[in-house]
């Protein structure tokens, strides 16, 4: 007598969005799914404590074993002035015609190192903490922005030996001087954005951040860090468009500005037209543009 096998009719496998609708029904997300940019907004707001307090651990921590310690976040941009006077302002001559060039010219380092160090901290806030990324479910933005926090706390401690500087060297404390907070402000909402901008594409491609070092340099270079971008224009013959770019060189918007506001002997009319419109619409498309750049990426960083 033959056995008749009967084999189970075949159920077909559940379709996706048969399978997309049961997670939702149980309240199911897909795993590092991107949230809306007013969402990521309140999860970033909600994680401000963690990225103050990761900002000062880092500042901490980066120069614990030399041992003056803290004292090289004063030192080394000092040092880097007193470099840049002994090449451009004595070799040079970069100094000539202008006044008070040393306070012009450390506060133009200062300044300038703060920007700096924003972006190359922020090529590699990805890149560079990959087992946070992967380990911890947090925006990812809070990284550029604790390290141009980093960068902030770092310059403010510099801005005290910058005030020494200034009144040793017979630049009278003024009430202009109360400036130097909205330009900070303005500064720092434009580094965080380009560190995002920067971030975003440090964490696709990491070798951008061995790159970074010679197209920092050469904006410095162009930024009237150690020369009068007015008196150079003023004694040539450039082409207008050059000019323009010049003035508007956001890196330079910012640097005479902070020179406007301390200097007594740096006026208003070293300062290209609509200078704070300049510092305010950099400020603005950097952070805004650059946030929301970083945020169209979010659920890829640390993957693959």
């Amino acid at each position: 007598m033959s056995q008749v096998l009967h084999t189970p009719p075949h159920t077909p496998a559940p379709a996706e969005d048969d399978l997309a609708a049961l997670a939702a029904r149980h309240g199911l997300s897909v795993s590092g799914a991107r949230p809306s940019l007013p969402e990521y907004v309140r999860q970033l707001w909600a994680r401000r404590h963690f990225i103050t307090a990761f900002a000062t651990a880092k500042l901490t921590a980066q120069y614990s074993q030399a041992k003056l310690g803290q004292i090289w976040q004063v030192m080394t941009p000092l040092l880097n002035a007193a470099v840049y006077y002994f090449i451009f302002g004595v070799l040079l001559g970069t100094k000539r015609g202008v006044a008070d060039y040393i306070p012009f010219l450390v506060t133009g380092v200062f300044i300038w190192t703060f920007t700096q160090s924003s972006i190359m901290a922020g090529t590699r806030a990805i890149s560079g903490n990959l087992g946070l990324v992967r380990a911890l479910h947090f925006p990812r933005a809070a990284l550029p922005i604790s390290f141009a926090l980093q960068q902030l706390q770092q310059l403010l401690f510099s801005m005290a030996a910058l005030v020494v500087i200034l009144l040793c060297f017979g630049v009278p404390l003024n009430i202009s001087w109360v400036l130097a907070v909205p330009i900070l402000v303005l500064q720092f909402m434009f580094n965080a954005g380009v560190s995002m901008i920067m971030a975003r594409m440090g964490a696709k491609t990491p070798d951008i951040a061995q790159l970074m070092p010679f197209i920092l340099r050469t904006w410095m270079y162009v930024s009237g860090v150690m020369w009068s971008i007015d008196k150079t224009l003023a004694n040539t013959h450039l082409p207008h468009i050059v000019k323009v770019l010049l003035e508007s060189n956001p890196a330079a918007v910012y640097i005479d500005l902070m020179r406007f506001a301390l200097i007594d002997s740096f006026h208003a009319s070293q300062l290209p037209h609509h200078v704070w419109a300049y510092a305010l619409g950099w400020a603005l498309l950097a952070g805004v543009g650059g946030f929301i750049y970083f945020w169209k990426a979010e659920e890829t960083y640390g993957r693959g």
